[in-house]
């Protein structure tokens, strides 16, 4: 029996089936193995919501090995491969979910962190999943879960439908506007798109008086599709038709939108206008070298050349590698070559959110929404609420944009400040703040679970963006800056943040909350040093390498015995400009194993990941999710900290002239 029914007088009502069940994921997980087995049925009202797990990430529900295959029904065939116990061994064994009559999934606070993958919920839906609950959803997920048609409901819905009762469809949907409860109640995105080009459904230019605007309000309303010509003014909440200027996807993803398009236009199908999109490789490049990976070879190379498939189908720009050298990670190139002012950018990654550091408004999608919209050039898109951080003052020069945000999700997105809104970025310190610096900032906004990142623009970034943009000038780029409104709204308020009183910072392994100052660790001692990946992969970030192993050479010092250090470059240019430095003189010297650019060990593919549980990592990434870059330990630090970790074979805050300390004192 499905989860929705209709009465014979045409409602629609929710009701459980009662041959099938109810799996709540418990943070006792052998409550959850004894689920699984049959052994235990739980109701929500003897629940505790407490005793639920939080935080469950993407990469749990769908690891990236199970991201190698592209048809639904065989990735939903190891879901939740990624949730390990204590000793490592998986919950979930391979049709555990499929095979156990499971209609509803129970969790906690903040479903699906992480990356914008869309096998995370399609692993539950074709697993017989109906109805998701949870205490809230990190926004790219939600997204997702409407795409598909998946209901999410909360702990009180449930209870009333575990008593047997019948509860109208609309109180799953209502709060939503009418178009995001048109998508679901017509079984996801693909059924509403073609309701809506046979004109069943419209879509209504929002009618609000003049009001002042965040950033991301005024890009959004400056795409809105019927609007051309006239001023329409949005409001948070507000669900609109928006042309969407550009956006890419990458091997992990593009085999997943190649195959909905066949799937639903046929194998004639065309998209709209490829010349601002594009294909990447870049996330499983080096994927053949790590011996975890190998079984899989056979899965990679058809992504790899599905995505060949689609680009010479499509004609949209081609990042593909070249004997075996990628152009670079999509994110680092696409703010490099196209994410302009202004731009309202979707692509198949979390981290595209990255590109906001042009003043842009960007942010990852799932297969599903990015293949509607890579064919129409257009997308529906609920306007975000905003929180603004005013930035002050200056950083030390112990610290880097890596501990602000590191400071930021301890503080804000931990109480949940910044879910689902976009963080927009300004004040007096950003301008001390270089563009890979800010490209920092926006990039982990996802980790926050925000919607999305965006700064300011200003003199430095008119300049950044003309050099990168052959035959323009820093007017002409200044001249699409998009500001906000001086009485602009923030819903999640205005947060100064003084630069001066960041202090070095890591996240402690399991998530990136999970926050604590350099000085307050303890002797923790490291096997590998990993420095690379799009958020610290830049230009800057290079700087930050340098400047530490040149100071550690003067002082007689390396790597450590005991340690591997790894460099990766987030782009061809980012390499040359190393090159042009010196820097690749340097860390050799200083015994850096230095890769070409790459996603690599931040996506578990590539030099650097982890082979053993006790290895400990200190990595520049973005991500430390339990098995992410292999079974070891991983503490997330800035590039300054994660080299002069490397040369202390412990985690360590940089501080000038550290090195020419007596040992004693170190």
């Amino acid at each position: 029996m499905s989860l929705i029914l209709t009465k014979p007088d045409g409602r629609r009502v929710v009701a459980l089936d009662p041959s099938k069940r109810v799996l709540f994921l418990t943070k006792d997980l052998e409550k959850i193995r004894a689920q699984l087995r049959g052994e235990l049925d739980l109701r929500m009202k003897d629940v505790d919501p407490a005793a639920l797990l939080d935080d469950i990430n993407t990469d749990v529900m769908t690891p990236a090995w199970v991201c190698f295959r592209h048809r639904p029904e065989d990735i939903a065939l190891d879901a939740y491969a990624g949730l390990l116990d204590a000793g490592g061994q998986r919950v979930f064994g391979t049709r555990a979910l499929s095979s156990g009559q499971f209609q509803v999934i129970v969790s906690g606070q903040r479903k699906g962190t992480g990356s914008s993958r869309e096998t995370a919920p399609q692993c539950e839906k074709w697993s017989g999943i109906e109805l998701v609950v949870a205490h809230s959803f990190a926004p790219i997920h939600a997204r997702n879960n409407l795409n598909l048609g998946q209901l999410m409901g909360n702990y009180e819905q449930l209870a009333r439908l575990q008593a047997g009762e019948e509860i109208p469809l609309s109180e799953f949907t209502s709060h939503y506007d009418p178009v995001t409860r048109a998508v679901l109640e017509a079984g996801g995105l693909f059924p509403f798109v073609a309701l809506h080009k046979a004109g069943k459904v419209q879509v209504a230019l929002p009618a609000h008086p003049a009001r002042p605007l965040t950033i991301a309000e005024k890009i959004l309303a400056s795409k809105l599709v019927g609007a051309e010509g006239r001023r329409v003014h949005v409001a948070p909440g507000d669900l609109c038709l928006v042309k969407v200027d550009g956006g890419y996807s990458h091997e992990f993803t593009t085999a997943q939108v190649h195959y909905f398009l066949a799937q639903e236009y046929g194998e004639n199908y065309r998209v709209a206008d490829p010349r601002k999109f594009a294909v990447f490789e870049d996330h499983l490049l080096y994927a053949d070298g790590v011996k975890r990976m190998m079984p899989f070879a056979a899965q990679i190379q058809t992504l790899r050349d599905l995505q060949r498939a689609f680009q010479r189908h499509t004609g949209v720009r081609d990042y593909s590698a070249k004997d075996g050298v990628s152009p670079g990670i999509c994110h680092q190139v696409a703010r490099e070559q196209f994410v302009d002012p202004g731009d309202f950018i979707q692509a198949t990654d979390s981290h595209t959110c990255m590109g906001g550091g042009n003043n842009a408004l960007t942010w990852g999608v799932g297969a599903t929404e990015y293949a509607a919209l890579v064919y129409s050039g257009f997308t529906f898109v609920e306007v975000p609420e905003s929180i603004r951080f005013e930035l002050v003052g200056r950083l030390a020069p112990e610290c880097t944009a890596k501990d602000v945000i590191l400071h930021i999700l301890q503080v804000y997105a931990v109480r949940e400040d910044t879910l689902n809104r976009v963080m927009e970025f300004g004040g007096p310190g950003l301008a001390t703040l270089d563009m890979d610096e800010r490209a920092t900032l926006c990039n982990m906004a996802t980790e926050c679970s925000a919607r999305s990142g965006v700064c300011e623009g200003d003199e430095l970034a008119a300049r950044w963006i003309a050099e990168r943009r052959p035959g323009t000038t820093p007017a002409q780029v200044a001249a699409r800056f998009v500001a906000p409104d001086p009485s602009a709204h923030y819903h999640g308020g205005t947060h100064v943040i003084d630069l001066s009183r960041i202090r070095p910072m890591v996240a402690k392994p399991g998530d990136p909350t999970y926050g604590a100052d350099v000085d307050a660790l303890g002797d923790v001692k490291i096997d590998i040093a990993y420095a690379g990946s799009c958020t610290a992969g830049k230009e800057r970030d290079l700087d930050f390498y340098a400047q530490v192993l040149r100071e550690a050479l003067a002082a007689g010092r390396k790597v450590a015995p005991n340690v591997r250090m790894y460099i990766q470059f987030g782009s061809e240019a980012v390499r040359e400009y190393a090159r042009s430095k010196g820097y690749l003189d340097v860390f050799q010297r200083a015994g850096v194993d230095v890769i070409n650019p790459g996603c690599g060990a931040c996506i578990g593919c590539g030099p650097g990941v982890s082979e053993t549980p006790d290895q400990v990592t200190v990595s520049a990434i973005n991500r430390n999710f339990q098995g992410r870059s292999g079974p070891g330990k991983l503490y997330l630090a800035s590039p300054l900290t994660v080299a002069a970790s490397a040369v202390e074979g412990r985690i360590a805050a940089y501080q000038s002239g550290m090195f020419r300390k007596p040992v004693a004192a170190r």
